[in-house]
């Protein structure tokens, strides 16, 4: 829900999806379609990914992650 909300502060349209028997997500409006960002545990804790790559992802208390999710929305 903080990733949601700081996106939606950054200006961005913004959306959860709590999916049953799914883990949520965010989805983020951008005239290009929708972008899904999801967070998922790993060795050293909770990612955000927005795509596929290490440069779509980035660590959860990363405060810098909405501005990278923002760059892509754009």
């Amino acid at each position: 829900m903080r990733l949601a909300w700081d996106l939606r502060v950054l200006g961005l349209e913004v959306s959860v999806e709590l999916p049953r028997g799914a883990e949520p997500y965010v989805v983020v409006r951008r005239a290009a379609g929708s972008l899904r960002v999801a967070a998922a545990k790993r060795d050293r804790g909770w990612v955000f990914s927005w795509g596929r790559g290490r440069e779509q992802q980035a660590p959860a208390l990363d405060a810098e992650v909405p501005h990278r999710i923002r760059q892509v929305a754009r």
